[in-house]
C-alpha cells in the first residue's frame, strides 16, 4: 500500500470549509488549562465538522502560538467565541435550543455506547478541565451527561482524547 500525499487528500481550503455543512454540535470548554489541549479541540473540530467552540474562564483563544502547535491552522477554520464563565455560555446555548450535555461521571450519566443522537436535535458537549473535570455549578445545570466507558485503573482520559471520542460519535451518527 502506498501512502497518499497531501494533494490527493481533496482538503478544502478555508474558504471551501467555511461552506461546508457542519454537524449541529457546539463543543465548550470549561476552563481548559492546556493551550495545547485547546489546539487539540479545534484539529478535531475541522476534521469532523463541528459547528463552534466555546472557549470558557481560563482556556486560552486564538492566535495564540501553543494553540497553533496542535491545531495546525485548524484555529482558523473553525468558528469560536469567548465567555468569561461557563454558565454564561451554557445559558446562552440553552436560549439558542442546544441540549447541553457534560461529558463526564455523573450519576445517572449514558454511557456513550448506549447514546443515540437525534435527528433535528442540536447539541452542545461540555468538556471539563484537566485536573476538575465539568465544574459541579455546570453539572447542576446541564440536560444530561455521557460518560465513556472504560475498564483501566485510571478510568480517566485527557480532555482532548475524550472530545476526539465523542466528536467521532456525533459524526458518525448524524452525518
Amino acid at each position: 500500500m502506498r501512502k497518499l500525499l497531501n494533494e490527493e487528500l481533496g482538503r478544502p481550503t478555508i474558504e471551501e470549509y467555511a461552506t461546508v455543512q457542519k454537524l449541529p454540535v457546539v463543543v465548550v470548554l470549561d476552563n481548559v488549562r492546556s493551550a495545547q489541549n485547546v489546539g487539540s479541540f479545534f484539529r478535531t473540530a475541522d476534521a469532523f465538522g463541528i459547528e463552534r467552540i466555546e472557549l470558557c474562564g481560563i482556556s486560552c483563544t486564538p492566535p495564540n502560538r501553543e494553540i497553533h502547535k496542535t491545531a495546525l491552522g485548524a484555529e482558523l477554520s473553525v468558528a469560536w467565541s469567548y465567555h468569561p464563565t461557563t454558565l454564561e455560555c451554557v445559558e446562552k446555548l440553552r436560549v439558542e435550543g442546544y441540549k447541553i450535555i457534560a461529558v463526564e461521571q455523573i450519576e445517572g450519566s449514558t454511557m456513550l455506547n448506549d447514546f443515540r443522537a437525534e435527528s433535528g436535535v442540536k447539541y452542545a458537549l461540555v468538556f471539563g478541565n484537566e485536573v476538575e473535570g465539568v465544574d459541579q455549578a455546570i453539572a447542576d445545570v446541564v440536560d444530561s451527561a455521557i460518560e465513556i466507558p472504560q475498564v483501566g485503573i485510571k478510568h480517566s482520559l485527557n480532555v482532548s482524547v475524550s472530545a476526539g471520542v465523542l466528536m467521532w460519535e456525533m459524526f458518525r451518527q448524524l452525518r
